[in-house]
Order: C-alpha cells, then sequence, then structure tokens
C-alpha cells in the first residue's frame, strides 16, 4: 500500500537560505510534503554542513535540519547561476531566502523581476530585524535578536545576570513563523490566484513571545523583573525541592492551587490571610516557598510527580535529553527517527511535532550531498 502523499504535495519551494532560521522553515515545508530544492554555493555550501558532530562524512546538525530536501549547486555571482536560479523560479510555488533586505534585490531578483518571472511566486524571507526601521542593514544571530527582544534581560535568576535560552529560539521560531506565513499564503493564492510576500523576523518573532509579560509591562508601565524559576504573575508556581532532587510544578490558577497544596498537604494556607488569593500569595512569596520546600522535601521526586499528577495538577521532573529521548511518552509520539543516510550510515534526529490523520509528515528522503541533484535540474553531475 502506497504512502498517503504529504498537505503540500505538489508545491516547489527554491531554498535559498543557509545556517539555521531560513533551513528550519523550508524543513517544515518538507516535512509537510513540498518539494524543496535547496540551492548552495558550490565548494561548501550551507555552512552547517561542516558544524557540529560530523560522523561519516555527515553533520548531524545538517542531516536534521535539511531533512525532505534536494540540493543544486549554484554560483549566484555568474550570469549562468543567476540565469538557472530564474529557471528554477519560473517553475516554483515559493521561494524562502534569508539573506539582508536588499541582497535579493542586487542579485537582479527584486520584486519586479520576480513577478515578472512567477505573477503566482510566494516570496519568504527570514531577516533580523525586518524589511523596514532603522536597524534593517544591521547583521543579526539568534543570540542578538534573544538580547534585543527583550528576551534575555527577563531570563536568569531573580539576582543574576540576564540569561540567553540555550535552543536558538529566535532562529526556531522565526522559521516557524515564516514556515506558517508561506501556508497561509498558499491559501490565499488557492482564492485569488497571486503570490505575495511573507516575512518573518528574528527579532519581532520573540518579541511577539512575550505573552503574559508583555501586557503586565503595558498594564502597568514598568518591566517586568527576572523571577528565575518562579512565574511571574502567579504563586506557588515553579520548582521545589524534594528529598531526592526537585520537580516543576504548574497550577496556573486558584483550582491548580488549591490541588496542589492539598497534594503536599498544606491546604489549610489557603485559610491563612498571607496566602488567600493569588495577589496575598505574590506578596508573601518568599515566605511561601519556603514552607511548601519544608513539605516537599519529605518525599521522594518519584512520590510527587505520581502525587501531584494524580491530583489534577501539573508535575514533572527536569530531564537531561539522553532521559528525554528514552522516556516512554516521547518514544511513544515517536519524536525520535532514525534515518538511513546511506553511506553516511543511520543518522538519528527530533520527530514531527504536528500530527496529521490523514495527510502525515514523514521522510521521504534524507538530507542530500552537496549539488546530488544537480543532474535532475541541470543535466549534470
Amino acid at each position: 500500500m502506497s504512502q498517503p502523499e504529504g498537505a503540500l504535495a505538489g508545491i516547489r519551494v527554491v531554498d535559498l537560505t543557509r545556517i539555521l532560521a531560513g533551513p528550519f522553515c523550508t524543513m517544515l515545508l518538507g516535512d509537510m510534503g513540498a518539494e524543496v530544492i535547496k540551492v548552495e554555493s558550490p565548494g561548501g555550501g550551507d555552512a552547517v554542513r561542516g558544524q557540529g558532530v560530523i560522523k561519516d562524512g555527515m553533520s548531524w546538525y545538517f542531516a536534521q535540519f535539511n531533512r525532505n530536501k534536494k540540493s543544486v549547486t549554484l554560483d549566484l555571482y555568474t550570469d549562468e547561476g543567476k540565469a538557472r536560479l530564474a529557471e528554477l523560479l519560473a517553475s516554483a510555488d515559493v521561494l524562502v531566502e534569508n539573506f539582508r533586505p536588499g541582497v535579493l534585490d542586487n542579485m537582479g531578483f527584486d520584486e519586479a523581476r520576480l513577478k515578472e518571472l512567477n505573477p503566482e511566486l510566494i516570496v519568504g524571507s527570514v531577516n533580523g530585524y525586518g524589511s523596514i526601521g532603522p536597524y534593517v542593514n544591521r547583521p543579526s544571530f539568534d543570540f542578538i535578536a534573544q538580547a534585543m527582544s527583550g528576551f534575555m534581560s527577563l531570563t536568569g535568576e531573580i539576582e543574576g545576570e540576564p540569561m540567553r535560552a540555550a535552543p536558538p529560539i529566535a532562529d526556531l521560531i522565526a522559521g516557524l513563523y515564516c514556515a506558517f506565513g508561506v501556508v497561509t499564503a498558499i491559501a490565499a493564492r488557492n482564492r485569488t490566484g497571486e503570490g505575495q510576500y511573507v516575512e518573518a523576523s528574528l527579532n519581532n518573532s520573540l518579541i511577539s513571545l512575550m505573552a503574559f509579560l508583555s501586557a503586565e509591562y503595558f498594564a502597568t508601565g514598568k518591566p517586568p523583573a527576572r523571577s528565575g524559576n518562579n512565574h511571574a504573575i502567579v504563586a506557588p508556581y515553579g520548582m521545589f525541592k524534594a528529598k531526592d532532587g526537585a520537580i516543576a510544578v504548574a497550577p496556573s490558577n486558584e483550582t491548580y492551587a488549591i490541588r496542589f497544596l492539598d497534594a503536599v498537604g498544606l491546604g489549610e494556607l489557603m485559610d491563612d490571610e498571607r496566602f488567600r488569593t493569588n495577589a496575598d500569595r505574590m506578596r508573601n512569596r518568599t515566605e511561601l516557598l519556603v514552607i511548601i520546600d519544608a513539605a516537599t522535601e519529605r518525599e521522594t521526586v518519584d512520590h510527587w510527580i505520581e502525587t501531584i499528577n494524580a491530583a489534577g495538577c501539573p508535575c514533572g521532573r527536569v530531564m537531561t535529553l539522553d532521559e528525554v529521548f528514552d522516556d516512554p511518552q516521547v518514544r511513544a509520539t515517536e519524536m525520535v527517527l532514525d534515518v538511513d543516510h546511506g553511506d553516511h550510515g543511520s543518522i538519528r534526529m527530533t520527530g514531527f511535532p504536528v500530527k496529521m490523520s490523514k495527510t502525515p509528515t514523514r521522510i521521504h528522503r534524507p538530507a542530500p550531498d552537496l549539488g546530488q541533484h544537480n543532474n535532475e535540474f541541470f543535466g549534470e553531475d
């Protein structure tokens, strides 16, 4: 029985991106079934090909974010390379690029030229700050976006320094937003017959994630302070001591707070004037956390995970990646994949977070070697 086609089967994507944000966007489109043609420079290709752990000639970092793609090499500084790119774009549905604003125009592929080549083309762009404004020409990377978006100022211990998140969250969120924008542009084109420009910037993407933190600032005019593992506007909420480690507990409202305190034998605190409401508990949080820690330290992590979850309050352990990828829940939802890369061996990578019943995501090709598909598109090896 043949496998079902992906949701984006029949969509051709020309991918001019490199490093992470753009390749993550096009990986998502490829996972959904699109044909993704990754255009790389001859000789070295995407710099990520040489980064991270390399086994049997393949970077596992590159392999994960460039699965479900084909690779062709073009020198876009030459007339021949530009002519071949124009041929690809004429037959494409989507172009994704992550150059700084203006670079694609300087190559000879400005809005007018792209419309001439393909009026229905959707152009997805991932950049640092957007295509307008005083910072438009500044270079940016994930670390800079974490700093400039306010994200870093709110992350870290209360009395500590601002702290970056370990994963490259700005890159990943911008790539995710760009993929979302491209898919919605495809839906719009199905109605109008016209392509459009889709832009996602690292800085704006992280700003959009400020959630209740930005809401608190807008309401009060005061920038929120770092709260470490405590919640900025809810108490109790955070990390608590157990006999043999720590537990993460998330009582996000009054109902959950009651369930949590009852589960740890402290239900009477809800009758204490210091802790009756969330506002009371926030004012007296330091005292409250000392009381809770004294109670939770009497039992083990396993005991509290079972007890607190059974009471209907979210609770978990802080897991290392070896624990995560061996976890039965993670395994059950197929979030670990082993993908055959031919001469490069089997490469393990994360699976698909989006599950679709009729058009499932899947690996239909491993990450390509540099220029592996030149012959398919240009009639050459």
